[in-house]
């Protein structure tokens, strides 16, 4: 698909609100709320995405750290559950609202684990496709320290996190997290519940990943699957097959505008 209807579909968004969102939020005010997926592993939402952790023997596996002010509340909410020191922080993608709080956490000895291309987004900086806006580079301390390119297994007593890059979907650095032990999926932004979905784009997204992306999703999941999207509830494979068909339904209307001769601003 052309520039054109990847804008048309990205512009649906409250597209890389997470810069301006962080700015008029009242992070004081923001409680923290659990929910218990079972076998040790749980869902955290906050200010910014879903966090997903798991509890294993001798640490714990955190998915995401939304912004950065919410640190001490995730830590807190957390360490409320097990005393086992977070080991690794996974980024599911670079943007804000979801590597926020992964300086703060390194400092407190956590490896930060992402795609590759994670870490030079975060490096070099990036720019906003439908504004210009551009994000500065990150600093030394808040980028991922252990990178993969294709998969990945992170390891800890009892506990094992399978990551997988999601080529060209929400970003081009996309991680889909799967606790097989627990059957708990964590999505990032290529899943967004509850809101318009969208596609970074500029940064290397695709309509046509993002679909290709569900496709894998439903295929690994089951019916006691549970879905942590990037943004909004606990969800269930038939979630997922009613978010593949907005999708698929955006993507061929936009299509056919283009197809019917309308430009991007119509």
């Amino acid at each position: 698909m052309n520039r054109i209807a990847i804008a048309a579909f990205a512009a649906f968004a409250v597209f890389w609100a997470g810069g301006a969102f962080a700015q008029q939020q009242d992070f004081s005010k923001v409680e923290v709320k659990t929910t218990d997926l079972g076998h040790r592993t749980y869902m955290l939402e906050g200010a910014g995405g879903n966090v997903t952790f798991a509890v294993a023997d001798d640490g714990i596996i955190m998915v995401d750290s939304e912004f950065a002010p919410m640190h001490d509340k995730l830590k807190a909410a957390i360490e409320a559950v097990s005393k086992q020191p977070i080991k690794f922080l996974v980024n599911t993608h670079y943007h804000g609202d979801h590597t926020g709080g992964d300086e703060s956490f390194a400092k407190d000895g956590v490896v930060v684990v992402a795609q590759e291309n994670v870490r030079n987004r975060l490096m070099v900086g990036t720019a906003n496709g439908l504004t210009g806006a551009k994000t500065p580079p990150q600093p030394a301390g808040a980028l991922p320290t252990k990178t993969y390119k294709d998969t990945l297994v992170l390891d800890l007593k009892g506990r094992k996190a399978d990551l997988k890059h999601m080529v060209a979907s929400h970003t081009d650095g996309d991680t889909a997290v799967y606790f097989a032990d627990a059957n708990v999926l964590s999505t990032g932004d290529i899943v967004t519940l509850g809101r318009f979905p969208n596609i970074d784009f500029a940064n290397g997204g695709s309509i046509k990943g993002m679909i290709a992306s569900v496709d894998a999703y439903i295929a690994r999941s089951n019916g006691t699957t549970k879905i942590v999207p990037g943004h909004g509830p606990l969800s269930a494979k038939a979630d997922l097959v009613q978010y593949r068909a907005l999708l698929g339904a955006a993507n061929d209307r936009v299509a056919k505008a283009i197809a019917d001769g309308k430009s991007e601003d119509d």
